[in-house]
C-alpha cells in the first residue's frame, strides 16, 4: 500500500533521523516539504519489477521513457515529476546521486532491495545541488541484512482484443486484425541477497544479485496498435488505417523530367508501369513494431560497513547492472526524402518507366534525380540493439565527533556505458550504387563493380512491386554503431549537529539550533563516438566535461515549543554556492558560471493535531553535457508539413518564409506517415535554469481519530530560462499562424525537393535557454487504519493531485499557453486536472492480506480545441477528448510460516483498453496510437511471486 505521507529517512547510528530533503538530523519525522513515500509492500502489491511503473502510478508523475516505447528509445527508464521533464528531477540512491544525470536509468535500481521510495515535491538545490527543480526521488535500499533472502516473481499479460471500432477500421482497410485473445509479454524476475553481521554487530556485509527477463510484444497483438490510425477526413470525424508511402510497391517523385513533382508508384499487378500514387498503396508499418521491448537485465553488488570506533565507521558499496534490450520497428526502406540519382538507361527499368522518368533522355546515359520510397521484405525489421553496463562505487568514513555532532566524508564513482548497434537498415550510399546500374552483355551490373570501387555491389530492382530479393537487401544493409561513456565522480564532506549542546537554544524552545555544513566536488565527463555509417545520418562524435565545486550550509531554529497556540514553530534556511567550469576537449570550447541557491522553510503547529508547513526554494538546473556539447543528429518527429502536397494548407507567402521556392510550391512531398525530421544537438553557450518553488500545506493527525493522517499541500514551480528546443509542431503552428520569422527560420528544406524529411530537410531543434515553465496544483493524501477486532485491520490510503496550471512560455515575451486538462500535439501527454490512486487493504491476523487499488485519470481534451494560437492544430472530432479512465487492481499476500510469503495479483482487472488516438496527434512517448505509461497498453496483467527468508 501507499503509507501515510510521512517523510522517508536515512538510517544513522544513533536515534537521530535524516529526513529526505534536508541534511539536518532530527529527533522526529516532521518535514517542512511535502513528501510521499512508497513502501516495498506497495511494490509487491503492484507486482512491479520496473520501478518506473510504480512511480508513474502516483498522480505527481507523468510517464517518460519506459519499456513500452520502442521507436527512438535509448533503452533507459526515467520518471517525470510534475511533467517538467525527467532531467528536472534529481534521483538519489540512499541519499547520494544515482548516476550521471544525463545517463539516469532506473533499470539500475534493484527493485527487490527497495525498502521505500521518498518523493519530495519542490526545489531542493540548496540541499543537493543542481537538478532538484521539480523535486527529489530517493530510493532507500535494504543494504543491511542478516541472513538470506530470495525473491522470485513471474507475470503475464492476458488480453481480449474486442475493440470493435478499431477492428472494423482494420477490416475495412483489409489489414489483419489482432488475435481475439492473447497471452504474452511475460516477465520473470529472480533476486537473492545475503547479509552477515560480524564483530559483535559492529560490521555488516550484504551482497545481492538479480536477473530479469521481459518478453517482447508486437503491436500486431493488440487491436489498438495493429495499424497506424489516421483521421478519416479533415475534420477527424472518424479513424482509418493509414500507413507509410515508403511501400513494397515503390513510390517515386522525379525532381525533373515530364513528371517532375508527381508522386508515382509501380503498378501493383507486377507490370513495370507507373501509376499515380494514392493512399490505397500505403504500407502498414505497425504490426512488427514492438509494443513492449524485449529486455534482459543482470544486477549485482555489495554493501559493507565496519565501526572501528564511535568516531570512525568505514563503509562502501559496489553496484553493477548489465541490461540488453532491443527496440524493433518496421523493415527498412529507401526512404522518401533522400534524393537518388538514377541513370535513364538503367536496364532494370522498362521502356515505359524510362520515358516517364527522363522523357526525351530515356535510354541514354543521362541521369535524373528522384525521391524513392521502397520498403524491403517483412522479415527484415529494423532492430536497435542497446547494451548498457553501469558501475557505481562508493566509499567513505563517518562518525561521532561528540557534543551532538557527526561527520561524513565520502567518494562516489559511477560509469555508464552504452553501446548501440542499429541493424537491418538501408545504407543510402550502397543504395545509390545499387541504382547506378548499366547493362554488361545483357546483365544488369553496378557501375561500382565495373570501376572496382565496390566489387560487392548488387543491383536492386525498385522498379517492380515486391521485387527486392533477400540477397539484394543483404547488400543494402549496413549496421551502424555508436558508443558513449559517461563518468561521474563526487567527493563530499559534511558535518551536522545540535548547537543546543553549547546552549544555543531559543528561550521558548526545548530543542537546540541545528546546523549542517559541507562541501562537494563533482566532475562529469562524456565521450560519444559514432562510426562512419552512423555519421551518414548526421550523427557526429562528441565529448565534454563539467566540473563544479560547491559549499553549502543549512540551519534549523526551533523558535517555540509547547506553548499556547504554538505547540511547535520552527524555521529552516539553507544556502549553497556553486562554481561551474565546462569544457569540450575536441573543440576547445569552454564556459563557466557561478550560482547561488537558497531556501527558507517554516513549520507551525498551533496544536499537536495540526501542523502548517511552508517552503520557498531557489533551485537551478545546470545544463548537462549532452545539452552543452551533444552531437548534432537528425531524428524523426510527429509533424505535418503545411507546405507539402498539391494543395498546401499554408499560403505561398508563408511557405516562402520556410524556404520554399515558387517552383516547389504545390510539388513538395508530404512527410511520410506524418513523420518529419528535426535536427537535435547541443549548445555550449547555455546557462543554468533558475526555478522558484513555493509550497504551503497542512498536516492533520487528530487525536480523536487515532491512525488518521490527512495532508493538503499547494505547490507552485516556475522554471525560467529553461533549457529546451523548440517543439517542431510549435514551430510549424506559429510560423503558419503568425508568420513569425523566428519560428519560420527554424525550417531547413532539402535544397532540391523542398522536403522537410530525410537527411537534408528538417526543423532545427537544438538546445538553448528559452522561456519559462510553470506548474501549480494541490496534493491531497489520506491514510487511515481501522482495527476490526478478530478480523484484523483495514487500511485506507489515497494520494491525489489537483492540477491548477501547466503553463509554457516558449520564448520570453512571445506569449504562453496552458496545457491543464489538455493533451496531444504541443501539449504532448495527457495533463488531467485530477488524478488519484486509492488503496484499501485488509490485513488478517493469520498473516494474509487482500488489497484493492483504484486508479483514476480525469478526462482530457485535445489541445487544438483551445483558442490559444500556440495550440492551433488539426481538429479531430473523434479524438476531441479522452474520457476519464478508472483501473481496478487486486492483490493478495499469504504468510506461510515465518520465512515464506506468497503473493499474487491482477492489474487492470477488467482488461480496459487504452484510448485509440490518431498517430499524428501523439508526441513524445506516444506509441501504438496511445500513451503507454499513462494508460495500460497490454490490458489485464497477472503475477505471482514469493519471498523466502532464511
Amino acid at each position: 500500500m501507499l503509507p501515510a505521507p510521512q517523510p522517508g529517512t536515512e538510517s544513522t547510528p544513533d536515534d537521530a533521523i535524516v529526513v529526505t530533503g534536508t541534511r539536518i538530523r532530527r529527533p522526529d519525522l516532521a518535514s517542512n516539504s511535502p513528501i510521499t513515500s512508497v513502501t516495498d509492500q506497495e511494490i509487491k502489491y503492484q507486482g512491479a519489477v520496473n520501478v518506473e511503473n510504480v512511480l508513474n502510478r502516483l498522480p505527481q508523475f507523468t510517464a517518460d521513457a519506459n519499456e513500452n516505447v520502442s521507436n527512438g528509445s535509448d533503452g533507459t527508464a526515467n520518471i517525470n515529476l510534475r511533467n517538467l521533464g525527467s532531467n528536472r528531477t534529481l534521483i538519489l540512491l540512499n541519499g547520494q546521486r544515482l548516476l550521471p544525470q544525463q545517463a539516469i536509468d532506473l533499470n539500475f535500481v534493484p527493485s527487490a532491495l527497495i525498502d521505500r521510495v521518498d518523493v519530495v515535491s519542490g526545489g531542493a538545490s540548496a540541499v543537493y545541488g543542481s537538478d532538484a527543480v521539480a523535486g527529489v526521488v530517493n530510493f532507500v535500499l535494504k543494504d543491511h541484512l542478516d541472513g538470506l533472502r530470495i525473491d522470485v516473481q513471474a507475470g503475464l499479460g492476458v488480453h481480449t482484443n474486442d475493440n470493435s471500432a478499431v477492428r472494423n477500421v482494420l477490416t475495412t482497410r483489409g489489414y489483419a486484425n489482432a488475435p481475439g485473445r492473447v497471452a504474452d509479454g511475460g516477465k520473470q524476475d529472480l533476486n537473492a541477497a545475503y547479509g552477515k553481521n560480524f564483530a559483535g554487530g559492529r560490521g555488516n556485509i550484504t551482497v545481492y544479485g538479480g536477473y530479469r527477463h521481459t518478453d517482447p510484444v508486437l503491436q500486431a497483438n493488440r487491436d489498438v496498435s495493429a495499424c497506424a490510425l489516421n483521421p478519416s477526413d479533415s475534420a477527424g470525424t472518424g479513424l482509418v488505417c493509414g500507413g507509410s508511402s515508403n511501400t513494397p510497391t515503390g513510390t517515386f517523385v522525379p525532381l525533373g523530367g515530364p513528371n517532375a513533382g508527381k508522386t508515382l508508384t509501380n503498378n501493383a499487378n507486377g507490370t513495370q508501369t507507373w501509376v499515380p500514387y494514392t493512399s490505397a498503396y500505403a504500407y502498414n508499418y505497425a504490426p512488427t513494431n514492438y509494443f513492449q521491448r524485449s529486455d534482459e537485465r543482470y544486477t549485482g553488488g555489495a554493501f559493507a560497513k565496519f565501526e572501528i570506533a564511535p568516531i570512525a565507521e568505514v563503509y562502501g558499496s559496489f553496484m553493477y547492472m548489465k541490461d540488453h534490450t532491443f527496440s524493433q520497428v518496421a523493415p527498412s526502406a529507401l526512404f522518401l526524402g533522400t534524393t537518388f540519382t538514377v541513370p535513364c538507361n538503367n536496364p532494370l527499368m522498362s521502356a515505359s518507366q524510362q520515358q516517364s522518368l527522363c522523357g526525351a533522355a530515356a535510354g541514354t546515359s543521362a541521369t535524373q534525380d528522384t525521391l524513392i520510397g521502397y520498403r524491403l521484405g517483412s522479415g527484415q525489421s529494423r532492430r536497435d540493439d542497446l547494451r548498457h553496463q553501469d558501475y557505481r562505487y562508493s566509499a567513505g568514513v563517518r562518525g561521532d565527533l561528540g557534543h551532538g555532532f557527526r561527520y561524513d566524508v565520502n567518494y562516489l564513482h559511477s560509469l555508464v556505458k552504452l553501446n548501440e548497434t542499429y541493424l537491418n537498415n538501408v545504407d543510402n550510399v550502397k543504395a545509390q550504387r545499387a541504382l547506378d546500374v548499366v547493362s554488361v552483355n545483357g546483365v544488369p551490373t553496378c557501375r561500382s563493380v565495373i570501376d572496382g570501387s565496390d566489387p560487392a555491389c548488387v543491383p536492386i530492382n525498385v522498379f517492380q512491386a515486391n521485387a527486392i530479393t533477400d540477397t539484394q537487401g543483404a547488400y543494402l544493409f549496413s549496421e551502424s554503431n555508436t558508443a558513449s561513456r559517461n563518468v561521474l565522480d563526487v567527493i563530499s564532506a559534511n558535518v551536522n549537529g545540535d548547537l543546543g549542546t553549547f546552549g544555543i537554544t531559543s528561550p521558548w524552545a526545548k530543542r537546540g539550533v541545528s546546523i549542517a555544513l559541507g562541501g562537494e566536488h563533482r566532475r562529469e565527463t562524456l565521450n560519444f563516438t559514432a562510426d562512419d555509417i552512423a555519421k551518414q545520418g548526421g550523427t557526429t562524435d562528441s565529448d565534454g566535461r563539467i566540473s563544479v565545486n560547491e559549499g553549502y550550509g543549512e540551519i534549523e531554529i526551533p523558535i517555540l515549543q509547547d506553548l499556547p497556540f504554538a505547540h511547535e514553530l520552527t524555521l529552516n534556511g539553507g544556502l549553497r554556492y556553486s562554481a561551474y567550469r565546462n569544457s569540450q576537449q575536441s573543440t576547445g570550447l569552454k564556459s563557466k558560471y557561478n550560482v547561488w541557491t537558497y531556501k527558507g522553510e517554516a513549520s507551525w503547529a498551533p496544536v499537536k493535531d495540526a501542523r502548517f508547513r511552508f517552503s520557498y526554494n531557489r533551485a537551478i538546473r545546470a545544463p548537462n553535457i549532452g545539452e552543452l556539447f551533444g552531437s548534432r543528429s537528425i531524428g524523426n518527429v510527429s509533424a505535418q508539413d503545411p507546405c507539402s502536397g498539391a494543395s498546401p494548407s499554408a499560403s505561398i507567402d508563408i511557405c516562402r518564409l520556410t524556404g520554399v521556392t515558387q517552383a516547389q510550391y504545390g510539388n513538395i512531398v508530404e512527410c511520410p506517415s506524418d513523420t518529419c525530421s528535426a535536427q537535435f544537438g547541443g549548445n555550449a553557450a547555455l546557462k543554468p535554469e533558475k526555478a522558484d518553488t513555493y509550497t504551503a500545506g497542512l498536516v492533520l493527525t487528530p487525536r480523536i481519530m487515532r491512525n488518521l493522517t490527512l495532508t493538503a499541500d499547494y505547490y507552485h514551480i516556475k522554471v525560467k530560462d529553461y533549457i529546451s528546443s523548440v517543439d517542431p509542431s510549435l514551430a510549424i503552428s506559429q510560423c503558419v499562424a503568425a508568420s513569425d520569422p523566428f519560428y519560420c527560420g527554424l525550417f531547413t528544406r532539402d535544397p532540391r525537393s523542398g522536403a522537410l524529411f530525410g537527411s537534408n530537410g528538417y526543423i532545427v531543434s537544438t538546445t538553448y535557454n528559452t522561456g519559462s515553465l510553470t506548474t501549480s496544483g494541490i496534493d491531497l493524501t489520506a491514510d487511515y487504519t481501522l482495527g476490526i477486532g478478530a478480523l484484523g485491520k483495514l487500511n485506507l490510503n489515497m494520494v491525489g493531485t489537483r492540477l491548477i496550471s501547466q503553463e509554457s512560455e516558449p520564448l520570453k515575451g512571445l506569449g504562453s499557453y496552458d496545457c491543464k486538462g489538455l493533451y496531444g500535439y504541443t501539449c504532448g501527454q495527457p495533463n488531467p486536472k485530477w488524478r488519484h490512486v486509492m488503496r484499501t487493504t485488509w490485513t488478517m491476523p493469520q498473516g494474509a492480506s487482500i488489497s484493492v487499488s483504484w486508479r483514476h485519470i480525469d478526462q482530457v481534451k485535445l489541445s487544438s480545441l483551445s483558442d490559444n494560437t500556440f495550440l492551433a492544430g488539426t481538429p479531430s472530432v473523434i479524438n476531441r477528448k479522452i474520457s476519464a479512465y478508472d483501473y481496478i487492481d487486486l492483490a493478495g499476500t499469504l504468510a506461510v510460516g515465518e520465512g515464506l510469503q506468497l503473493r499474487a495479483g491482477v492489474n487492470n482487472l477488467f482488461d480496459k483498453d487504452p484510448p485509440a488516438i490518431a498517430s499524428g496527434i501523439l508526441s513524445s512517448f506516444g506509441n501504438g496510437n496511445t500513451y503507454p505509461g499513462v494508460y495500460d497498453v497490454l490490458g489485464r496483467t497477472l503475477f505471482v511471486g514469493a519471498t523466502v527468508n532464511f
